[in-house]
């Protein structure tokens, strides 16, 4: 039997391409933190930065949006379906912990 991804310290199998865009979103955020370290090396001006990271954090949100979406409509539906219903706590938990 399959174990789920929705318990502490297992895995969730991705499709190559669902994958290949969640590494490509972090890619660019890792891109933006990086730009964002030489705005603070050359001095710029805070109000520049804080742009910047206002940038980094709606990538980020985008990010969690995007691999939430993809947890909810694969993870928990098929915990559900398995009749494994403490994923609805976990998700709940979780939920609290984004929306800090």
């Amino acid at each position: 039997m399959e174990k789920s991804c929705c318990h502490v310290h297992e895995t969730t199998k991705r499709s190559d391409d669902n994958k290949r865009k969640l590494i490509n979103r972090l890619s660019r955020i890792e891109g933006q933190i990086r730009g964002i370290k030489a705005m603070v090396e050359s001095d710029a001006y805070c109000n520049d930065i804080l742009i910047q990271c206002a940038a980094v954090n709606a990538a980020v949100n985008a990010f969690s949006r995007e691999l939430l979406s993809s947890h909810i409509k694969g993870c928990v539906v098929r915990d559900v379906q398995n009749g494994e219903l403490e994923v609805i706590d976990e998700l709940l938990d979780t939920l609290r912990k984004l929306m800090k």
